[in-house]
């Protein structure tokens, strides 16, 4: 912990920020969260940064969520770990009820599209943005770059599981040639606290599971065994568990329609925080069909806990370890493959986005081990490209804040919606 931790109302302050203004997705909040808590405030080193990130990354959960979390917890302990992953959260969670009760009353809304059509094209411009800054910090040898190429290509082209992309990179890492740093004497690590801290945080996890299985709430139970064993398997991100979520929810389970599954992901990428808030959507449409409007906001309420708690308990857990495996040489090379993988998980991540943004049909294409997706080009939207070039203008040459630019966009989005 840092020798002069900030206060509490800084840590709201920092993390509040960082929340309101978290969209695009993790490329785009890691870069948001590098430039104010490793540039700005200083309350992160570079090493400690680029070392919490690579093991969240190894995590099931939102890796930039969990990532907000440690850094709270580096500052304040257990207190400041909940300020920074439940503002990362919070803010987005707040707008998914917003925008789900008004889905449930009103349907489609043209206007609030036009506005994050701005937003969206202004996020693939800083995605780029953030590309570029942690590849500088992440490739620093030609074994690293490799790592990064195959680690896109096996994701992008051949959809190969995420967890088994991380594994081979970080053995690849730790196996190769050349002389680790030598290693920094740490403080001694307790497996035991760890293994009780997340002992008492998987009780109250499962806490409002219990009190709902005892009062024979059977929706709600079943909504939340579901989400919670989502939770549990999503590592590489949001993208890696939709096709398996939109298989349960749709076909097996019935809660949705395939176009109701559709309209809450488009509807979670606009929104800030992480895209895994899709689920609260789905929970609160699942549960407006099964007893209204109060049931919607039980349902997604419930769905937010059992999503979110366990990122909370991994990282109060696992983060007192981090220090002790870098301390470890042939760990701290692993880690770094592991850390240039992670510039092609998220290279693969936004391309997805941007293919998605820009063009307005978007096909995957399989072909023996081939599996991606390709853009229909006959149906690219102008409009969206035009936006991105402002955004691109703004950012790179005339070096506008973030907030200004994502405001200046969604004003012009509101406008070429109306054209």
């Amino acid at each position: 912990m840092a020798s002069s931790s900030p206060s509490f109302a800084d840590l709201c302050r920092v993390f509040g920020r960082i929340g309101i203004l978290s969209f695009g997705g993790p490329a785009a909040q890691i870069a948001l969260m590098h430039k104010s808590l490793v540039e700005e405030q200083k309350w992160l080193t570079e090493a400690d940064f680029l070392k919490a990130l690579s093991f969240c990354m190894l995590l099931p959960g939102p890796e930039a969520m969990q990532l907000a979390t440690y850094a709270g917890w580096k500052q304040r302990g257990v207190a400041g770990g909940l300020i920074g992953g439940g503002l990362f959260v919070l803010p987005g969670a707040i707008v998914i009820s917003i925008l789900a009760y008004l889905y449930l009353s009103f349907g489609a809304l043209p206007v609030v599209q036009a506005v994050f059509l701005g937003i969206q094209a202004a996020v693939v411009v800083i995605v780029i943005e953030a590309l570029i800054k942690l590849a500088r910090r992440a490739l620093i040898s030609i074994r690293h770059r490799i790592i990064a190429i195959a680690a896109f290509v096996a994701l992008y082209v051949f959809a190969v599981p995420f967890p088994l992309v991380i594994a081979v990179a970080a053995v690849v890492a730790a196996l190769g040639s050349g002389t680790a740093q030598p290693a920094q004497t740490v403080a001694p690590v307790s497996l035991r606290k760890s293994a009780l801290i997340l002992l008492v945080g998987l009780i109250i996890w499962a806490m409002p599971l219990v009190v709902l299985w005892l009062q024979d709430s059977t929706f709600l139970v079943s909504l939340g065994l579901f989400f919670s064993k989502l939770a549990v398997v999503t590592f590489g991100g949001a993208y890696a568990v939709l096709a398996y979520m939109t298989q349960e929810v749709v076909v097996n389970l019935e809660w949705l329609t395939t176009e109701q599954m559709i309209d809450a992901l488009g509807l979670a990428e606009t929104t800030p925080g992480p895209l895994i808030l899709v689920t609260q959507f789905v929970g609160m449409l699942a549960g407006a069909a099964q007893g209204g409007a109060q049931m919607a906001f039980v349902a997604g309420a419930l769905t937010l806990w059992v999503t979110f708690v366990p990122c909370f308990i991994w990282i109060f857990a696992g983060a007192p370890l981090i220090d002790w495996l870098d301390g470890q040489p042939r760990l701290r090379k692993a880690l770094a493959g592991v850390m240039a993988a992670v510039v092609g998980v998220i290279a693969s991540l936004s391309l997805w986005f941007a293919f998605h943004v820009f063009f307005g049909t978007v096909t995957q294409f399989n072909a023996g081990p081939v599996t991606t997706f390709i853009p229909d080009v006959s149906d690219i939207h102008l409009k969206a490209v035009a936006l991105s070039l402002v955004a691109a203008y703004l950012i790179f040459r005339r070096q506008m804040p973030l907030p200004a630019t994502l405001a200046i966009c969604a004003i012009l989005g509101a406008f070429a919606g109306t054209l």
